[in-house]
């Protein structure tokens, strides 16, 4: 049961300081509407005249030549079967995102897009890029580049383009040094840095001849191609979907929707078009290849069938087939297969001879010429990929880069190796033929009896034999070479082509607003949160409860507003008025218990350094007794720095305290005198300031003043000295019934609170109860803080939110 009531207390209290902690919070509410109010209001401007930014896309799959070359559909396997697919192949498609995203490709785009000239809307409060909708376009004929980059760093490549009174004129005001320069349309016009010519873009109708669009003017910016190429690789990002896959995606963040798409779709037509001419590379040497070589062979069989002729002729031959054709039977196996090898060793020799003379590394071999063997043919093409790869690097690189040296010294040992290969193929052809011409020579002596011109002419037949074969097959090669030239396809693959998301992806409506009025709530509580940290001072009851709970606090005074006078008056309705009459009503239960056998009370007023208040405080106590017709003197028990004569000018001559402690020929009926306040109310002031008021204060002639003052009237007001400053106050504390311990708000440190708790434990001070003073309306423990004030006036909103701070 125990348990249970203190979990409710501490659930209780826990709530009630959660409540507490928000309520410091809640009485500034105007200025969280207020800083609300503008934070959205900025938001807005913010929204309004930011360019949102639109995210664009594009995807593409990234072929693999490799395993394209085993099939597909049935044309790229008859492709495949005749040779047509060899050449460049996807090493990675790292190397392939690398390529997309270098410098080289991105120029190539941005001089195809002549993107280094922006146009934008001069006329926009915000500055919107207008892309190609520019009423007036620009064509660089001639760019120094050098001079244009110094020109752009200083702004002097920025002008604008106004169209002129006369027809087809313009003018170019250039923003930097604002120089005006009146040009014709169409012609060219020579600046320092760039030679360019100004082009109509307007659109009218065709019926009314007006204008369709409605900019007139337009500013333009001419940038270099290096540094838009540069600011393009930076936003532009290559992204590799699926590991398994080579399908990218590609992604640009830009204001204006349609350049952002011609960038994409163009940076992949820039691709595809590198990408088909490394292809065709191959195909274009090979063909060279063939054409020569049938030039050569043309040549040969011309002179070979011009032979058999005159042959036949000179020995009036007309069928020597027929009549030798059982002969030749017996021997056409031979003969067929030293054909063959005649063919092969002719086309080693062509191979070998096109090394030698060609012993550059960066030319590609002929690939499938049709050589037999295919640890050759292989070498050929592995030749061919290295040097593509290595003239695919040059094109970003020198020669100087390790991946080129190491290219360089591969494929230096790889046409050693393949034109090694070849002389041995050659020296085994001619080995081979050799031995055939042997075994032919052994049928030669079954056929001994044939004419020796029978002879002779079967050997200019074969040699045209041979000649004819190879110039068929270079034939038929040098069409499968044209075929691959037609049937070459993009590497590249179109998923999908450029397009923009609707949303824009900066600035988000949303987030920005809720951003606004979440910064709108944060600044004010920041302030709050700081300034409390921060703040030393006592400024409500709280501050002073939370230090100590052995004085009670009996009053809180509000703040005077400026202009505002400080004196309660009789019949006075204000909140200061309420507030004297709440500390009086809390006065009579302290000094019930006071022992004055029928005489008046004796209060003091104190406070721990000068500025706290004691003397308005004390005034005012006394004017609120007296209008309830009490009689009230108060004493200026403050003789080193008197403060009551400030409230009565003309009284500041007059004798007091000090005159009557130092000489006996005063009495108190000619020290004291009537106030102008209220006829009640008697004034008792410090007088001279003397030398010593520490002594005097001392007498127990003051004890008998205050005696005697308590017989005269209902209560006497003692405005005594700073506590912590001199030592007055503790001297006469003794003689006091309540001593009313004055606070400032705003103004006293709370760890000067220390300093009253601390006398009154020392006994040095008794009785005491602390008042606050100059505390804000909305800073108020109880009643005044929702505005109560009987019979007056209720303050206007703009009043109350003025006193909150």
């Amino acid at each position: 049961m125990t348990h249970s009531n203190n979990f409710k207390q501490s659930h209780t209290e826990e709530e009630i300081n959660i409540r507490e902690e928000l309520e410091k919070y809640l009485r500034y509410w105007p200025w969280f509407v207020i800083t609300v109010l503008v934070a959205i209001i900025g938001a807005f401007v913010y929204l309004r005249l930011t360019v949102p930014v639109y995210n664009t896309v594009a995807s593409v799959i990234i072929k693999d030549e490799e395993s394209q070359g085993g099939g597909g559909s049935a044309e790229m396997a008859n492709f495949s079967e005749l040779g047509l697919l060899g050449g460049m192949g996807t090493n990675s498609i790292e190397n392939e995102i690398g390529l997309l995203n270098s410098r080289r490709l991105m120029i190539s785009t941005v001089k195809a897009l002549n993107l280094n000239i922006e146009y934008y809307d001069a006329a926009g409060v915000k500055e919107d890029e207008i892309y190609l909708d520019a009423p007036y376009l620009v064509t660089l004929l001639s760019v120094d580049d050098a001079l244009l980059q110094h020109a752009t760093r200083e702004g002097e490549s920025d002008f604008l383009i106004k169209p002129a009174q006369e027809e087809g004129v313009v003018e170019l005001h250039f923003l930097e040094n604002d120089k005006v320069l009146r040009v014709k349309l169409d012609e060219i016009v020579n600046l320092p840095f760039a030679t360019l010519v100004v082009k109509d873009n307007r659109k009218f109708h065709e019926a009314t001849g007006r204008l369709l669009t409605s900019k007139k003017s337009q500013i333009v910016k001419l940038k270099t191609v290096e540094q838009i190429a540069d600011r393009l690789r930076s936003k532009v990002q290559v992204n590799l979907i699926d590991d398994n896959a080579t399908l990218l995606e590609f992604n640009l963040e830009s204001t204006v929707k349609e350049k952002a798409q011609d960038v994409l779709d163009q940076l992949i037509f820039e691709y595809n078009k590198e990408a088909i001419e490394d292809k065709n590379e191959v195909a274009n040497n090979t063909a060279r290849f063939i054409d020569e070589r049938l030039q050569i062979i043309s040549q040969d069989l011309d002179t070979v069938e011009v032979g058999l002729k005159d042959f036949k002729e000179d020995n009036r031959l007309t069928n020597i087939e027929a009549e030798s054709s059982l002969i030749i039977e017996n021997a056409s196996d031979y003969r067929r297969r030293e054909q063959e090898i005649g063919t092969q060793l002719e086309l080693a020799n062509s191979m070998i001879s096109y090394l030698q003379d060609n012993p550059e590394n960066s030319d590609l071999l002929p690939a499938n010429m049709g050589l037999e063997g295919e640890a050759v043919n292989g070498q050929i093409e592995n030749y061919n990929q290295l040097v593509l790869e290595r003239n695919r690097i040059l094109s970003g690189a020198t020669e100087r880069n390790p991946a080129v040296i190491r290219l360089n010294s591969q494929i230096e040992q790889l046409r050693s190796t393949i034109l090694s290969g070849l002389q041995r193929t050659q020296s085994n052809l001619r080995i081979a033929l050799n031995d055939l011409k042997r075994q032919s020579n052994l049928i030669g002596s079954e056929i001994a009896q044939v004419p020796a011109k029978e002879l002779q002419f079967r050997d200019i037949s074969r040699q045209q034999n041979i000649k004819e074969a190879l110039y068929i097959f270079l034939l038929q090669k040098r069409e499968e070479n044209s075929l691959s030239l037609a049937a070459t396809a993009p590497k590249a693959k179109i998923v999908d082509p450029a397009y923009s998301l609707g949303n824009p992806v900066s600035p988000k409506r949303n987030i920005v607003l809720a951003a606004a009025l979440l910064l709108g709530l944060a600044i004010p509580f920041l302030v709050i949160y700081i300034r409390r940290l921060l703040n030393n001072k006592i400024e409500r009851r709280d501050d002073i409860e939370k230090i100590t709970r052995q004085i009670p606090v009996v009053g809180e005074l509000p703040r005077i507003a400026r202009g505002e006078s400080d004196l309660i008056v009789e019949n006075d309705r204000s909140v200061l008025a309420e507030s004297f009459r709440i500390l009086v009503t809390n006065l009579q239960y302290l000094l019930v218990n006071a022992e004055t056998d029928g005489k008046g009370y004796c209060i003091y007023t104190t406070s721990t350094v000068k500025g706290e208040g004691k003397t308005f405080t004390s005034i005012n106590l006394a004017m609120t007794l007296a209008n309830t017709g009490k009689k009230v003197v108060i004493i200026g028990a403050d003789l080193r720095n008197p403060q009551l004569q400030r409230y009565d000018n003309q009284s500041k001559s007059l004798l007091g305290v000090s005159d009557y402690l130092v000489s006996n020929d005063h009495t108190l009926e000619k020290l004291v005198h009537d106030s102008k306040f209220h006829p009640k109310l008697k004034l008792f002031l410090s007088g001279s300031i003397p030398p010593n008021p520490s002594e005097l204060l001392r007498q127990k002639k003051f004890g008998q003043m205050i005696a005697e003052l308590r017989e005269q009237y209902d209560y006497v007001i003692v405005d005594t000295a700073p506590c912590m400053l001199v030592a007055d106050t503790f001297l006469i504390s003794r003689y006091a019934d309540l001593i009313l311990y004055v606070t400032r708000a705003g103004y006293t440190e709370k760890k000067l609170l220390n300093f009253a708790v601390d006398a009154v434990k020392d006994g040095k001070l008794h009785d005491v109860s602390f008042v606050i003073n100059d505390v804000k309306t909305a800073n108020f423990g109880y009643g005044n803080k929702y505005g109560y004030a009987y019979g007056a006036e209720q303050p206007s909103l703009w009043e109350r939110f003025k006193k909150s701070f």
